[in-house]
C-alpha cells in the first residue's frame, strides 16, 4: 500500500495500525510518491488531501501516474467540495472517508480496493491476450449476461434474432456464436442487406443463372447458398424489401431457394442470424416487415447492451483498443490520464463501442503528450464536472459500482455477493431494488 501525504497528517492513526496487515511504504510529497506509485508494485494508495487548487492539480498529477492502482481519499470534516474536488472524488477515487476516520471502516474499503485493482488487473491482461478477431471485451454484469447467453444459444440451431443499437457487436455476437456452434467448421458469411441496391437484393441473395439478366455471364451463387453447412448474418435486416422477405420466409420454412432465372429450387442448408438496430416490432406494426417472418427470426433473440449500459466496461475496451492498436500511435505515447478515463466513463456513447474505436485510434494519432487526455478524444470536460453536484450522489455512484462488481464476480450469485460486500443478503436485495440493477440473480 502507498500512503503519500500532502499536508494533511494522518492523526488518526498510529504507525502500527498503518502498517497492520500490509506492505506499506509511506511517502514524503508528490514526488516521491509519483516514483513509487509509477513502479508498478502498488495496487492500492491512501491519500489524505485537502481541496486547495494546488493540491486537486497535484493530485490529478499523481493519479495520471499511476493509472493501475486504486486510491482511497482522506477528506478534512469541514469540507465543502467544490464542483471540481467532486469530479476528483467521484470519478479518480474508489471511495474516501471523512476525518477523523474509524480504523476498521478504513481497512475494509482499503481491501475491497485492493482486491477490485487486483481483479481489473487480471481482467486486463487477460483481454488484451485475445487474438486480434475476438473483439467481445468486457467484464461488466451486462456482458457477462451476453456471455451467458451466447453460449446457451450456440449449441441450438435455430434462427436467432440479434438486437441493439449501431455500434454494440451484434456481428461480433454472431460470429461468437458461430465459432461455438455445431456448424464451426462450415463459413460465416456476413451481409448488410442495407447496402445492396433493392434492384440486386435477389440476385446476391439467393443468386442467378447465367443468361438471366444483362451481364450475368455465368451461374453465381448466392449469400445463402454460399454459408451451406455454416452460417448466415443478414444485418440491418429491417432494411430488407418486403418483396424480398416473402424469399427468405420461404427459404426459413422450406429450407429451399430459387436463383434469379431458374425454375428449379435449390435444398440450402444454413443457419440464419438476422440482426437489426431499429425496433422490428414496430415496423411490423407500420407494415414494413412481415410479422410471419419476424416470428420465423425471432425463434432466439439477444440483445447487445449499449455501452453506457455496461457499468466499468470503458476503461477495460480503452486499454484493450490502445494496445490492439499500438502500431498506429506515436511512440512517446503510453496510455490514457485517469482524468481522460473518467470523463470517458461519464460520456455516453452514443456511437457504442464503434465510436470509442474511432476515437481512441485517432487520439493515438493526434495526441502530442505521454498520456491521452480528454481533448485528444474530442470529449468535453467541462460539461462533465457540472455533473458532479454532491457527496450523496458520489456515494451512490460508489455504492452501485462496489455492488455490481460483487456480483459480477460472484456470477450474480447474492448470497456470495453479500458475503463479499460484508452486508447481509436482505440489505444488498434493497440495494439492488433501489439501484435497479439486473436482477438475473441466484441466491
Amino acid at each position: 500500500m502507498l500512503v503519500p501525504l500532502l499536508n494533511v497528517p494522518l492523526t488518526f492513526l498510529d504507525n502500527n495500525q498503518i502498517t497492520h496487515d500490509w506492505n506499506t511504504t509511506i511517502c514524503q510529497g508528490l514526488d516521491d510518491a509519483i516514483d513509487h506509485g509509477s513502479s508498478g508494485r502498488f495496487l492500492v494508495g491512501l491519500l489524505s488531501l485537502d481541496q486547495a487548487p494546488e493540491r486537486i492539480e497535484a493530485v490529478h498529477r499523481l493519479i495520471d501516474s499511476t493509472p493501475a492502482m486504486e486510491w482511497i481519499a482522506l477528506i478534512p470534516e469541514t469540507a465543502n467540495p467544490s464542483n471540481q474536488f467532486s469530479f476528483l472524488l467521484g470519478n479518480h477515487f474508489n471511495d474516501f472517508h471523512t476525518l477523523p476516520a474509524n480504523p476498521t471502516l478504513l481497512f475494509q474499503t482499503l481491501g475491497h480496493a485492493w482486491g477490485k485493482a487486483q481483479i481489473k488487473r487480471s481482467q486486463i491482461e487477460e483481454q488484451t491476450d485475445l487474438p486480434s478477431n475476438q473483439e467481445m471485451v468486457g467484464s461488466s454484469p451486462a456482458m457477462l449476461a451476453v456471455f451467458k447467453n451466447i453460449r446457451k444459444i450456440a449449441g441450438v440451431d435455430a434462427p436467432l434474432l440479434i438486437d441493439g443499437e449501431s455500434g454494440t457487436g451484434k456481428e461480433l455476437a454472431a460470429l461468437a456464436i458461430h465459432e461455438r456452434s455445431t456448424r464451426k467448421k462450415g463459413p460465416f458469411v456476413a451481409v448488410n442487406c442495407g447496402s445492396i441496391p433493392a434492384n440486386l437484393i435477389q440476385s446476391e441473395l439467393f443468386g442467378h443463372e447465367k443468361g438471366a439478366f444483362t451481364g450475368a455471364h455465368q451461374r453465381k451463387a448466392g449469400y445463402i447458398e454460399s454459408a451451406e453447412g455454416g452460417t448466415i448474418f443478414l444485418d440491418e435486416i429491417g432494411d430488407l424489401p418486403l418483396d424480398q422477405q416473402t424469399s427468405l420466409l420461404r427459404f426459413l420454412q422450406e429450407k429451399t431457394i430459387t436463383p434469379v432465372g431458374s425454375s428449379k429450387s435449390i435444398t440450402t442448408d444454413a443457419r440464419v442470424i438476422a440482426a437489426s438496430h431499429i425496433n422490428l416490432e414496430e415496423a411490423v406494426k407500420a407494415g414494413k416487415f412481415r410479422e410471419d417472418l419476424y416470428y420465423r427470426l425471432n425463434v432466439l433473440y439477444l440483445k447487445m447492451p449499449a455501452l453506457r449500459e455496461r457499468l466499468g466496461d470503458v476503461e477495460l475496451l480503452s486499454r484493450y483498443f490502445f494496445k490492439h492498436f499500438q502500431n498506429e500511435k506515436r511512440e512517446q505515447i503510453t496510455g490514457f490520464s485517469k482524468r481522460a478515463l473518467a470523463v470517458m466513463g461519464a460520456y455516453s456513447w452514443p456511437g457504442n463501442v464503434r465510436e470509442l474505436i474511432n476515437r481512441i485510434r485517432r487520439a493515438m494519432v493526434m495526441c502530442e503528450t505521454r498520456l491521452i487526455e480528454a481533448k485528444d478524444l474530442g470529449l468535453d470536460r467541462r460539461g462533465e464536472l457540472r455533473n458532479i453536484q454532491s457527496l450523496d450522489e458520489i456515494r451512490d455512484k460508489a455504492e452501485k459500482l462496489a455492488i455490481t462488481s460483487a456480483l459480477a464476480r460472484s456470477r450474480f450469485n447474492v448470497s456470495l455477493a453479500a458475503r463479499d460486500l460484508k452486508i447481509s443478503r436482505i440489505t444488498l436485495y434493497r440495494l439492488i431494488e433501489k439501484y435497479q440493477i439486473n436482477n438475473n440473480l441466484s441466491s
